[in-house]
């Protein structure tokens, strides 16, 4: 069963795929310092965040070597 998040993601550009990743980090970053400076409570925010950027690579990664799958 095809994964909603990364479909949406598949559609997007290689340039678009490059600036997710750069917010992505951003956030991460961000989310990183909230919780140590203990502003943030939602500690699943930062496994989202991670689980973004791992779906990003990923994309990135297929599209680099040619393993993107075509839709059936």
């Amino acid at each position: 069963m095809p994964n909603k998040h990364a479909e949406e993601l598949r559609a997007l550009t290689d340039q678009q795929v490059l600036e997710q990743i750069e917010q992505a980090h951003h956030d991460l970053f961000n989310l990183r310092f909230r919780m140590a400076t203990r502003q943030q409570t939602n500690n699943q925010e930062i496994r989202k965040v991670r689980r973004r950027i791992a779906r990003l690579h990923t994309i990135q990664t297929e599209r680099s070597s040619g393993l993107h799958l075509q839709p059936a």
